[in-house]
């Protein structure tokens, strides 16, 4: 099991599509293909459209994320979050962390010029 990333730069974004659980079993390779993303743009955009469950291995890979997003000055915008999902983050306190937007397209064209 896995969970599948695919990339893309767009107008200033680092944007990337998740597809899959993230698990204790998926997110440390999860990990892998999203921290090198972190400060290839001025900001990142993880689209979890195609998540419907994390797992606190997941949240812990999101921490790690967002610790280096803070070294490196670059935001992050998760879109696309599943109820289940953001009432994971919530209750965690995970929501605090990022800025929350409800798809890719509304949130790329809402921070435009």
């Amino acid at each position: 099991m896995s969970v599948n990333v695919t990339t893309r730069v767009v107008d200033g974004f680092t944007v990337a599509r998740l597809d899959g659980e993230i698990t204790s079993t998926t997110a440390p390779a999860l990990q892998d293909r999203l921290l090198p993303l972190v400060g290839q743009t001025g900001r990142l955009l993880v689209d979890f459209t195609g998540v419907p469950y994390v797992s606190s291995a997941g949240l812990r890979m999101l921490l790690l994320l967002y610790r280096r997003a803070q070294q490196a000055t670059t935001g992050i915008v998760l879109v696309g979050l599943t109820d289940e999902v953001r009432f994971v983050m919530s209750a965690t306190g995970f929501l605090d962390f990022f800025e929350i937007g409800e798809d890719a397209e509304t949130e790329m064209g809402r921070v435009r010029p």
